[in-house]
């Protein structure tokens, strides 16, 4: 398992959120205007197999229930041949039986959207704010202050930042990148900024 740090070198503060159309597991076709009447969006780059990924899913649900001007999705664009844990057929068995409960779940099968986003790990948060219909990053970083699938948050920061957007204000925090298993390219698919 490798174990990453997200980075923000493709999205900056005040850009816009790149489209997308992508098949959800719940058996809908979203693209980014399928959000449009929510005041935030909160674009988590996710998959089912990573443990930190897998330790974020509680919170994730509570985001997605606990705000009504929020819109929660998770995208999952590991490859699947290599780690089938994370196919699509495994994503709807996860939103059928309740566990995952984002406002969507959605598959990247060709990877273009992880990229356009600059994503690096899972779980990897973009928070975004409504300006007049077009999303603009407000907040890239973890979700909260537990670093490692095994321990316990004590701060919801994410929630926090959420709860800024939603009063209107500028979210003015010094963004603390989240951590978690690296996103699983197909063969010869990784992006430009990819280092690793």
């Amino acid at each position: 398992m490798v174990s990453l740090d997200s980075e923000s070198d493709v999205l900056g503060r005040g850009d816009e959120a790149p489209t997308f159309e992508l098949p959800g597991a719940d058996g809908t076709t979203y693209s980014l205007s399928d959000f449009a009447d929510t005041d935030a969006l909160l674009v988590v780059f996710t998959c089912n197999h990573c443990p930190y990924a897998k330790a974020k899913i509680g919170e994730l649900n509570r985001l997605a229930t606990e705000y009504d001007d929020l819109a929660v999705v998770g995208i999952n664009s590991n490859d699947p041949e290599e780690y089938p844990e994370d196919s699509f057929e495994r994503m709807q068995e996860l939103v059928e039986r309740g566990e995952i409960q984002y406002d969507a779940y959605l598959f990247d099968v060709p990877q273009d959207v992880a990229a356009a986003y600059g994503a690096r790990c899972t779980p990897d948060p973009f928070l975004f704010r409504n300006d007049n219909g077009t999303f603009k990053l407000a907040y890239h970083g973890r979700l909260d202050d537990a670093p490692n699938p095994d321990d316990e948050p004590s701060e919801r920061e994410m929630a926090a930042h959420v709860e800024t957007l939603l009063d209107g204000d500028q979210i003015t925090a010094v963004e603390k990148p989240s951590r978690g298993c690296s996103i699983k390219w197909n063969p010869g698919n990784e992006p430009a900024y990819w280092d690793v």
